[in-house]
């Protein structure tokens, strides 16, 4: 039994402990979502009444590991261009490095509703790692995003390749069209050679492991929402864009066809965590929908 769920495993019914997996502490059927949504709105009331900004301490840990029961959401840092082929962009009033969309209060709104709603531990001071670092394998999930022109040395190729085979999760988020897809999947055909990416059926285990998710959410950015847009226009991305209407969760399956990394298309997950206090619309219409995603997500990937 993993670690991280032995200090609830008491909780469950004892008719259940010979044959189930031990997850049951975390299920949440459709019985009980609603009830877990109106936690997640009274939640939001204090988000709103003392939003994080720019003043608060934003930390960030230098380390992944903790302890043995404590999650510590970890963001891969790389060097190169993302979205647009750019490596830095400005918004908000700073430079933004393409890897650090998002982070790190995409991070800590999510591990705040990962301990609120689960059984899990989950460090409020995300990690940042290389690909090259000794201690990536301290992670059990690694988290990457706006990867859509990301390029990456043969020494991080390695460095991935090594932490998906010995284990590790990877999940990559917010890029958009077919242009940003092509340029992404020829960057990790290095990285994972003989695997190759396959689109995942609402059926699949990571749709249902807590929460019953009906559909692949599309979460735009913070702007398109304001307007009544899910997907982003067409002159935010580099041409040729195309398919930019439809999210996709593709995955990269090991030998035993569990997915071992996934890639959400279309769709920016990590904002709906971040931008969490920006109203009860915006909460009700996409935070929600991402927190249900990601927290079924790492509940997977800490159980299989």
């Amino acid at each position: 039994m993993p670690p991280i769920l032995r200090q609830r495993w008491s909780d469950c019914r004892d008719g259940e402990k010979a044959h189930r997996p031990p997850r049951c502490t975390l299920t949440a059927s459709r019985h009980t979502l609603g009830a877990m949504t109106r936690r997640l709105l009274c939640a939001l009331a204090l988000a709103t009444a003392f939003p994080v900004g720019a003043d608060e301490d934003a930390s960030v840990s230098e380390s992944a590991s903790h302890d043995l029961t404590t999650f510590v959401p970890t963001r891969v840092e790389y060097d190169s261009a993302g979205g647009l082929g750019e490596a830095y962009y400005y918004y908000e009033g700073r430079l933004w490095a393409r890897w650090e969309t998002d982070f790190p209060q995409a991070e800590r709104n999510f591990a705040k509703r990962l301990t609120q709603l689960t059984a899990i531990v989950a460090a409020g001071s995300p990690a940042r790692r290389r690909l090259t670092d000794e201690d990536l394998g301290d992670s059990p999930l690694i988290f990457m995003s706006d990867v859509g022109y990301m390029q990456l040395t043969s020494a991080e190729k390695a460095g991935l390749r090594g932490y998906l085979e010995n284990g590790g999760f990877l999940w990559v988020d917010d890029f958009w069209g077919d242009a940003e897809w092509a340029s992404f999947e020829r960057a990790m055909r290095d990285v994972l050679p003989e695997r190759r990416w396959q689109p995942l059926p609402i059926e699949h285990p990571i749709f249902h492991t807590v929460f019953e998710i009906a559909e692949m959410p599309q979460i735009p950015a913070r702007d398109f929402a304001w307007i009544g847009d899910t997907a982003e226009p067409p002159w935010i991305h580099r041409y040729p864009q195309g398919s930019l209407e439809v999210p996709q969760i593709r995955a990269y399956l090991d030998d035993e066809g569990r997915p071992m990394a996934i890639a959400t298309h279309n769709t920016d997950i990590a904002d709906g965590w971040e931008r969490e206090a920006y109203g009860e619309w915006y909460f009700e219409n996409f935070s929600t929908k991402s927190y249900r995603l990601g927290i079924n997500v790492v509940v997977y990937a800490l159980t299989h």
